[in-house]
C-alpha cells in the first residue's frame, strides 16, 4: 500500500502539468499529470502536498482545495491511495523539475495529452465542482481501466469503438465518453404491436426529468449503453427488464440493423456529445402497459401511439422527442415486411 499526493495548480485557466520522460521504469513514463508524490514519515496530505510542490516546482502554495481520495489499484499488485488537490494561490520561482518537463497546459488542451483514462474521470469530477469524492480505479496492470467506483458505486464503463464496430482497446467511463464524443456500442428495442389504423403501434417510453440528456423527451421503447465485456444482446435483455419490467429472450429479440446516430447539445450547463452505433431490434410480443414496472430514474410513463402518426410528430416536431428519424425509418421498413398488409 502506498500513499501520496497529487496537485493540479490552475493559473489563468491553465493546469501545470509534469511531462514524466526522465524515469526509465516511472510507470507514469510519457504520461502528463500533475505534481505531487509519496508521503514521507508522518506526514499528513497537506505536509506532502507543501513539500512535494514546492521541491517539484519551486512554488510555495498559498490557496489550495483537497478535492478528493483517488484509490488506484494496478493490477500488479499495488494499491495507492491519492490526495488529489487543486491549487489557485503560490508565490515563488519556478525552479527545474527533475521528473520531467512542467509546462502550462490550458485546461480544455489537458484531455488532449497523453493522460491515464482514469485521471479523466476526476478531471470531469473537478470541472463539474463536485464535492469531495471517493473515486476507485481498476486498472488490468498495463494501461486498460477494468473497473471504476464513485463514493463505493459502481460507474459505467464502455468500449469505446472504431469507426467499423470493432473495438479500439480503449475503455471508457461514460461521462468522459459523452465530454469527448466517443464512439461506443448501445442497443435499441422498439416495442411493437399490431393495429387497425396504420398496421402497428409502437410503445414510446418518456425519459425521466432527471436523465443527464434529454430529460422529459419522448424515445425508444428501451435503450442502454453495451458495458465493457458484455454483449448487445445481453444489454438490450438488461435493458428490457431494468426500464420496463420485461423479461425477454434473445429468440423474441428480432434484429433490424445497425444505427450510427451522433449529436451534441448542452444539459445543465455542461456538453453532451452523444455519438453510438446502435444494434436495432424489434419485440412483437404482447405488451400491457398497466402490468409493467417502470424503472423510476430512466422512465416518467409509456405510451402506445400508432407508427405513422408518431413518425409525422417527430417530422414535424410537435412531439417532444430525442428520436433519430432515419432509425424510426428503418423499423418502419422492417414492419412492413412483418406486418404485410
Amino acid at each position: 500500500m502506498k500513499l501520496s499526493t497529487l496537485c493540479y495548480i490552475e493559473q489563468d485557466g491553465r493546469y501545470l502539468m509534469l511531462h514524466r520522460t526522465v524515469k526509465k521504469n516511472d510507470v507514469n513514463k510519457d504520461k502528463w499529470i500533475g505534481v505531487g508524490g509519496h508521503f514521507e514519515q508522518d506526514e499528513s496530505p497537506e505536509e506532502c502536498l507543501l513539500r512535494e510542490v514546492w521541491e517539484e516546482t519551486g512554488y510555495t502554495l498559498t490557496s489550495y482545495r483537497y478535492r478528493g481520495l483517488v484509490t488506484f489499484v494496478s493490477g500488479n499488485g499495488v494499491t495507492e491511495y491519492m490526495s488529489l488537490f487543486t491549487a489557485d494561490g503560490f508565490i515563488g520561482e519556478p525552479i527545474p523539475c527533475d521528473e520531467g518537463e512542467l509546462e502550462w497546459v490550458d485546461i480544455e488542451d489537458v484531455w488532449n495529452l497523453n493522460i491515464w483514462e482514469g485521471d479523466k474521470i476526476f478531471f470531469r469530477l473537478m470541472d463539474e465542482e463536485e464535492d469531495f469524492f471517493s473515486l476507485k480505479l481498476v486498472y488490468d496492470g498495463q494501461e486498460k481501466l477494468v473497473s471504476a467506483a464513485l463514493n463505493g458505486k459502481p460507474m459505467e464503463l464502455f468500449d469505446i469503438l472504431n469507426p467499423d464496430g470493432s473495438k479500439t482497446g480503449i475503455v471508457r467511463e461514460r461521462g468522459v465518453a459523452h465530454r469527448e464524443g466517443s464512439l461506443h456500442a448501445t442497443a435499441h428495442i422498439w416495442v411493437v404491436r399490431k393495429n387497425l389504423k396504420s398496421g402497428y403501434d409502437v410503445l414510446l417510453q418518456k425519459r425521466s426529468a432527471c436523465k443527464d440528456s434529454n430529460p422529459g423527451c419522448y424515445d425508444i421503447s428501451s435503450a442502454g449503453h453495451v458495458t465493457s465485456g458484455d454483449t448487445v444482446i445481453e444489454s438490450a435483455i438488461r435493458e428490457m427488464k431494468e426500464e420496463l419490467g420485461i423479461t425477454a429472450s434473445e429468440e423474441e429479440l428480432h434484429y433490424v440493423g445497425v444505427h450510427h446516430g451522433a449529436f451534441e447539445d448542452v444539459f445543465y450547463g455542461r456538453m453532451f456529445r452523444d455519438n453510438e452505433l446502435s444494434s436495432v431490434y424489434v419485440y412483437i410480443e404482447p405488451v400491457d402497459i398497466e402490468e409493467l414496472t417502470l424503472q423510476e430514474s430512466e422512465v416518467e410513463e409509456v405510451i402506445w401511439m400508432d407508427y405513422e402518426e408518431s413518425m409525422q410528430k417527430v417530422r414535424e416536431g410537435t412531439l417532444p422527442n430525442c428520436i433519430y428519424e432515419d432509425e424510426f425509418r428503418m423499423v418502419g421498413e422492417y414492419l412492413k415486411e412483418y406486418f404485410p398488409e
